[in-house]
């Protein structure tokens, strides 16, 4: 018999097993795949570290909440700053006034509204087919 009866071993439920368990209590952890860790799992291939579930990249302005974690692994310090490139240069992402200010050399989240709705319009989607209709038909070609 157990106290607790854990589903998956992703970040919630290891952390969960691990406290409970400081606190005298028994877990039983199931886990369907082969491995701990769930979606932040990493396996070694050839001396280097692979995401096999895609990049961990973990977030919280708490310090509390980073220095409990640092107890398990060492975090690397990561700001995510994606860009994305139109017309061979680079933008700002998520978009904001600097990215169109950038495009289209305007000013004001005015100007930036007309020029998307200037755009929208000139692709005359009323029903959108596809998702690239559906972003055209929303936002307009740029």
């Amino acid at each position: 018999m157990y106290d607790y009866l854990i589903v998956g071993s992703g970040l919630f439920g290891a952390i969960f097993a691990h406290e409970a368990m400081k606190k005298g209590k028994t877990c039983l952890v199931l886990e369907k795949r082969d491995h701990i860790g769930g979606n932040i799992y990493t396996e070694e291939v050839e001396g280097i570290q692979v995401h096999r579930y895609g990049a961990h990249i973990f977030h919280t302005s708490n310090k509390e909440v980073w220095d409990y974690i640092q107890q398990f692994a060492e975090f690397n310090r990561y700001t995510n700053s994606p860009i994305a490139r139109y017309k061979d240069e680079l933008y700002n992402l998520p978009f904001n006034m600097n990215t169109f200010s950038k495009m289209w050399g305007i000013a004001t989240p005015a100007e930036a509204k007309a020029k998307i709705e200037e755009q929208v319009k000139e692709a005359g989607i009323t029903e959108p087919k596809n998702l690239e209709e559906q972003a055209l038909s929303l936002v307009g070609r740029d």
